[in-house]
Formats: C-alpha cells, sequence, structure tokens
C-alpha cells in the first residue's frame, strides 16, 4: 500500500499528519483538511447508505444532458474537465438534492454562462417558454 494508515500508528501519534509508507510526512495531507462537495469517501452519515450497484434504465433526459455534453467537447465548447469542474463546485445543499445527470446539466449551464456561449437572458426567456 502507497499510504500508510494513519490509525495503525495509534490514535495519538501523528493523529494530525499523513506518512507514506517510508515513513516520511507527506505535505498537505492534514487530517483535518475540509473536503469538497463531492468529496465523500469515509464520511460517517453516507457510509450506511448501499451503493445500488445494478445497471438502471436511462432516462430520456439523461441521454439528451450527455448528447449536449458530447456535442459540446466535439465542438470544443466544453471539456470533460470542466465538466467535472463544474460538478465538483455545486455548493453542497444543490449537490446532494440533484440527480447525476441533472449535476451535469448544472455544469454545462453554469460553463456556457461564463463563457458567454449563452447570456442570463437567453436561458430565463428559455426556462419560461418551457
Amino acid at each position: 500500500m502507497f499510504w500508510r494508515a494513519i490509525l495503525s500508528l495509534g490514535d495519538a501519534a501523528y493523529s494530525d499528519i499523513a506518512l507514506a509508507d517510508d515513513g516520511a510526512i507527506i505535505p498537505g495531507m492534514e487530517k483535518d483538511v475540509p473536503r469538497a462537495t463531492h468529496d465523500l469517501g469515509g464520511v460517517s452519515k453516507f457510509m450506511c447508505e448501499p451503493v445500488d450497484t445494478e445497471p438502471h434504465a436511462f432516462t430520456d433526459f439523461d441521454r439528451e444532458v450527455d448528447a449536449i455534453r458530447q456535442l459540446l467537447g466535439m465542438k470544443k465548447i466544453m471539456s470533460v474537465d470542466e465538466l467535472r469542474r463544474g460538478v465538483e463546485s455545486i455548493p453542497e445543499a444543490d449537490y446532494h438534492r440533484l440527480t447525476y445527470y441533472q449535476r451535469w446539466i448544472r455544469s454545462i449551464t453554469d460553463t456556457l454562462l461564463r463563457k458567454g456561449v449563452i447570456t442570463e437572458a437567453e436561458l430565463r426567456a428559455a426556462l419560461e417558454a418551457g
């Protein structure tokens, strides 16, 4: 294992730092570093929720959002990295109430607004038109 578990050293020893296998301190790996909204690994309130690993049918919405993302990528308007960064920057309250593809469309919309591809007025008009 590349990283030695802090817990193997005991609670009192090195409780606020991480160590590499050779015992060297890993810079920036403090135990209490704030997590990003999407970083749920090891968070106890999420550990008891089973993960559905069964295949599921995609909705029309899911397919449309994926198609939009692919088209934006093919046209070099938005990269997968920008999509990921946008999803990771969604505020926590919104992140947890949105579905996977709703997070994608939120990220896509925010990116297109930020880049000036669409304006807030255009978005508002499209939403009002239904």
